[in-house]
């Protein structure tokens, strides 16, 4: 039976074994959820802005890196929306919730197609603001490679660059089409 010493002079070496083990696990975890929030304030109407992009098949009318967006069953849940891209990129999104009274739609990519993104999940909303709006897009994804060391086109750092200027540019267009009626 080891004695009260022998344990005490252990223990020491226990918690360096522990706090190693659980630093080694921690660096090795993979990539971590990233997200996005882009808003936008428009000198119009929620109504009126909602009924520019409240279509899931609208995305080519108001984001302008989009040539084609149709979507198979339009509005309903489940709906696939297959986006073409003017530089020649492709997406596909499912709509995942439609609240038409909420303003707001829900969808998620079948894969990163065009982004350097997995596991990609958006929603897309307007608030009324007075005689104003407010559109929010607002996404969560994990970078395109899944593993530790990945290359720099696929790191959290492309992925969250990406996600933003496809938001960033859509709202500033869509504010830019809206406040110009």
């Amino acid at each position: 039976m080891p004695t009260y010493a022998s344990r005490r002079r252990a223990f020491p070496i226990l918690v360096a074994s522990l706090l190693l083990a659980a630093s080694a696990s921690s660096l090795a975890h993979g990539p971590t959820r990233q997200k996005v929030t882009e808003k936008v304030t428009i000198e119009a109407p929620a109504d009126a802005v909602w009924a520019a992009i409240k279509n899931f098949n609208a995305l080519k009318d108001w984001h302008p890196a989009v040539a084609e967006s149709p979507a198979d069953k339009g509005n309903a849940v489940g709906s696939v929306r297959s986006l073409k891209l003017k530089d020649g990129g492709t997406l596909v999104e499912t709509l995942e919730s439609y609240d038409d009274a909420q303003k707001k739609y829900g969808y998620r990519a079948k894969d990163g197609g065009a982004l350097p993104v997995t596991n990609y999940t958006s929603t897309l909303s307007v608030v009324a603001d007075g005689g104003k709006s407010t559109v929010e897009w607002r996404g969560a994804f994990y970078r395109g490679f899944p593993n530790n060391n990945p290359p720099p086109e696929q790191n959290d750092e492309a992925a969250l660059k990406a996600v933003t200027g496809v938001y960033r540019s859509g709202l500033d267009n869509l504010k830019k089409l809206i406040e110009s009626k």
